[in-house]
This record gives structure tokens, C-alpha cells and sequence, in this order.
């Protein structure tokens, strides 16, 4: 006969953290929200660590270039969805990794007897308005000059003249050396009243740029996730189909970190997979998942995986628990992997972080699911709600909404995630509908993260590792889950705090 699982399966809402002492060294400011990614040895830090919990869901709703960008710059990472073209899902990475942080290469590139024309394509192309005049016109030819938006206006220029005509020629443009530091590089921006500065090899090859609103920038997100170049950092979903050819295009274009996608990563495919990865391309943090149980995270973990994620069907926008009965609630799921996970981590010295993904449906869950053992977050709803995600924005009597579908959904049909038999999907396992519109991520998140610090400072803690190990939870009757919200007659007032 089947297996019967004593234990209920339980989700975020039946519990509460209680309470512990707050030392007077204990406050927000205090609160370091830093976390690993990928999988390291008990003293040894992780090839990846975030500086904020927080990961995009791998899907076309939610994981867009933009809302990499954005999360990237609040100290998380996003995972680029894999339903497309391997070219497209590259050129996304490659959108990212060329964002202006620090030193940056090149995008927009001419020769000087190119036209103003071709020049105005080129820029509206990149959306950059500096371009980089090579003798060859790529990112690495030799520089003759620099040229500007503010150095020709398409109706007052003939747009048939040569670019030759309009830029600065090297010669009048300060530069510095390949080998210039960051900080250097800084200096010579504000000392000199300079807003960009080329990098120059001995040959007078163009390496870098370095903007002056790049420092604004460092300035205004002090956390960014950035590779050693200094650039921000993005994941990209993998599948189990066409890993061979996906994988070395991404690693060629620049991504940091990579996850199989799969409803139910508890499979010898994405085994095989994860040990292809492994041995090919042993440096890149590989992820697997998705998982439920403790047996689950130790096969992947023993096929390799850097990071596992943690849940199935419990996504705002999944319905695989209705199709097909399969999953578990996101709160057993966490704390029932996170317990394999401390012993695998007993049994070989090595750290393997896990992700929780779905089942948060209020920002309090997001602590509850550190504080129940998972490293990092895995999250779409929340972020499809926001300016950066590629849902339409759509207006109704209500207000504003985003566009938010499932990959499951008919909308996305992603049947490599699924495995329904065959190269389409038969039956869906997600939805397609809307999310209430949220504005800037940047805005949404600080909120999320003042909450997930104040919550931490309560709790006793100021590091996520002294939050999962002293953390106290408390199961919820239907009675108090009721004495938890309002029960007043709210005043209508023009804004309220989520």
C-alpha cells in the first residue's frame, strides 16, 4: 500500500515567530542580510553571495533584462526564464552584464566614416547616448574619439555626414590606462568635471569606459551584486532538453549562475544534467529543483547541484496541485530539506544552500522561511507587480494591474519544465491573469527589506545564520490567525503603508 506521511502539510499562515531578547547592539542598521548561493566547504566563503535574499522567479513574466538589472542593484539575482531561443536568452544575459556599472564595455560602437544615421540607429538600439568611435568600429578597436547625443540633433544635422565630422577626436579627450583603478578612475571624473573616461590599452585600444553616473549610482545602491569586473550579476534558468548548447552560450555570454527549471527536479534527467554541468563547466553555481523533501535534496545534492530549490505547487499562479495532487506545503517542505541539508552538510562538510520558492503570499512569510532554514527566496507574483517586470501595465476601475502568467499556462506552454510527455503541453498547470500594479521595485523592495530587518532585530539577531538558529516559531489556531489582522473600521486615507 502507499506510504502515509504522518505529518500535516503546512503552509506560512499557521505560524508566528515569537520574540527574542533584543540586545541594545540589535537594531536595523545593524542587520546583515547577506547570504550564499552556491554550495562551499564548512570556513570557506561561497563563490556567490548575495547581498540581499531575494531571487526572481524563472519566468517570462517576471524575469525580464530591466528587473535583473533592478535586483542586481539591490543586492539579489535574477534568473533569466529559458523559454526561448538560446540566442535571445544570451543576448538577455549579455543586456545585463553590459549595464553601466564600474567599468564598462563598450555597446555602442562606430567607425568615424560611419553615417550620423546609422550612428542615431545604433544608440537608439542601446538606449546609451555615448559612443565609442573605433577604427573598426567594436568595443575593443582602436579609439579615434568619442561621440554624444549632445554632439549632433538629428534635425539639425544632416544625418548623411559622417560621424568624423561630430566627435571628439582622441586626441582632446582625456584617458587613462587599462590598468586604472576603479577609485582612480573616480577621482579624474570629479576632479577634472569629466562624464566619461576611456580606458586605453598600450596600444591605444579601447577596454573600458568609466561614467561619472555610475559613481551616483554606487552611491545611491550600496549593496549591488557585482562580478569581479564590477558588473552586475544575473542567473539564467537551464532545462534538462537542450543544456549542451544552452549552457556554453550563456557561460560565453557572461552569466554568474545557473538553475535547472523543472516542476519536479527529483528526476535521473536532471541528475545526468547536473553531472554534465559539473564536469564540463565545474565553475559556474548550478542549482537544481524543485524539491519537497528531505531525500529529494540529497539526491541533487549528491548529483551536484551548488543550490536547491525548495516547493511545488505552491506558486500564486500554479495549479499543479489541482491538475495532477502532487506537492506539499511550503512550510513542511522548508523545514523538512533544511534538516537534510544540516545533515548533509554533518555528513560531508560541505554547505549546500536551499531556496524556497512559493507559498509567499505576505512579506512576514519571507522571514518565516529564513528563519525555518532557507538561505534565499525565490519569488514571482511579488515581483511581476512591479514597473521592471514585462507584464502590461493595465488599467481598470480599481486601479492599475500587471500582467502575470504561469509557465505552465497555455499563455507560456513551457513543456520543458513539465513533464507532460512530448515537445508540448497536453494540460495546464498555471494561469494567466493579473497582480495588483506596484510601482518601482526599488521602492517595493526597501519596504520588503525594512520589514525583513525589523522582524530579524525583534528575533534577536542581526545575521541570517543567528536568525535560522535561534529562531522560535509557534504554531497558529484559526482564532489567533483571526487576532492577527485589524479589527477596527479603517479610516479612508489618501495613502496607507502595505
Amino acid at each position: 500500500m502507499a506510504q502515509i506521511i504522518a505529518e500535516v502539510s503546512r503552509t506560512f499562515n499557521e505560524f508566528l515567530l515569537l520574540p527574542n531578547r533584543t540586545r541594545t547592539d540589535c537594531s536595523p542598521a545593524t542587520v546583515d542580510l547577506r547570504t550564499p548561493l552556491s554550495r562551499h566547504r564548512v570556513g570557506e566563503r561561497a563563490a556567490i553571495e548575495l547581498h540581499a535574499p531575494f531571487t526572481s522567479a524563472i519566468m517570462q513574466a517576471v524575469s525580464s533584462p530591466e528587473l535583473a538589472i533592478a535586483l542586481a542593484r539591490n543586492g539579489g539575482l535574477s534568473f533569466l526564464h529559458h523559454n526561448q531561443p538560446i540566442e535571445d536568452q544570451a543576448a538577455a544575459v549579455r543586456q545585463v552584464k553590459h549595464f553601466k556599472a564600474g567599468f564598462v564595455t563598450s555597446d555602442t560602437n562606430v567607425r568615424p566614416e560611419d553615417t550620423l544615421g546609422h550612428l542615431l540607429g545604433v544608440m537608439r538600439r542601446t538606449g546609451h547616448s555615448t559612443a565609442a568611435v573605433t577604427h573598426d568600429g567594436t568595443a575593443t578597436g582602436r579609439l579615434l574619439g568619442l561621440v554624444t547625443s549632445r554632439d549632433f540633433h538629428p534635425q539639425r544635422h544632416d544625418l548623411a555626414g559622417s560621424v568624423a565630422g561630430r566627435m571628439t577626436p582622441v586626441a582632446d579627450l582625456p584617458h587613462a590606462p587599462a590598468d586604472t583603478t576603479l577609485s582612480e578612475a573616480n577621482a579624474r571624473l570629479w576632479d577634472e568635471r569629466l562624464d566619461c573616461l576611456p580606458l586605453l590599452d598600450a596600444r591605444g585600444h579601447l577596454q573600458h569606459l568609466v561614467f561619472r553616473s555610475d559613481y551616483s549610482d554606487n552611491k545611491r545602491f550600496p549593496h549591488q551584486l557585482v562580478d569581479p569586473a564590477k558588473r552586475l550579476c544575473v542567473g539564467a534558468g537551464i532545462n534538462t532538453h537542450d543544456y549542451r548548447e544552452r549552457v556554453p552560450a550563456l557561460l560565453e555570454a557572461g552569466v554568474d549562475a545557473l538553475c535547472f527549471d523543472s516542476s519536479d527536479g527529483y528526476s535521473d534527467w536532471q541528475a545526468e544534467a547536473l553531472a554534465w554541468v559539473k564536469e564540463n563547466h565545474p565553475d559556474v553555481p548550478t542549482g537544481g529543483g524543485n524539491v519537497v523533501d528531505g531525500e529529494a535534496f540529497a539526491f541533487l545534492a549528491e548529483a551536484g547541484a551548488d543550490f536547491v530549490k525548495v516547493g511545488v505547487g505552491g506558486g500564486s499562479i500554479c495549479i499543479t496541485r489541482d491538475q495532477k495532487g502532487i506537492g506539499r506545503g511550503q512550510a513542511s517542505a522548508v523545514l523538512d530539506v533544511a534538516a537534510a541539508r544540516d545533515a548533509f552538510l554533518e555528513r560531508t562538510g560541505e554547505y549546500v544552500p536551499i531556496c524556497s520558492d512559493g507559498g509567499l503570499v505576505h512579506d512576514y512569510h519571507v522571514a518565516l522561511a529564513l528563519a525555518m532554514g532557507a538561505d534565499f527566496v525565490m519569488m514571482g507574483r511579488y515581483f511581476a507587480r512591479f514597473d521592471q517586470a514585462p507584464g502590461a501595465k493595465v488599467p481598470t476601475r480599481e486601479g492599475f494591474v500587471k500582467e502575470y502568467w504561469g509557465e505552465g499556462s497555455n499563455r507560456a506552454r513551457n513543456w520543458q519544465r513539465y513533464g507532460q510527455g512530448g515537445q508540448e503541453m497536453v494540460f495546464e498547470e498555471g494561469v494567466d491573469g493579473y497582480v495588483p500594479y506596484a510601482g518601482d521595485l526599488n521602492e517595493g523592495l526597501a519596504v520588503t527589506t525594512a520589514k525583513l530587518r525589523t522582524t530579524m532585530v525583534s528575533c534577536g539577531s542581526t545575521t541570517l545564520p543567528v536568525f535560522r538558529s535561534t529562531a522560535r516559531l509557534t504554531l497558529v489556531s484559526d482564532q489567533s490567525f483571526e487576532e492577527s489582522h485589524a479589527n477596527v473600521i479603517l479610516r479612508d486615507t489618501p495613502a496607507t503603508l502595505a
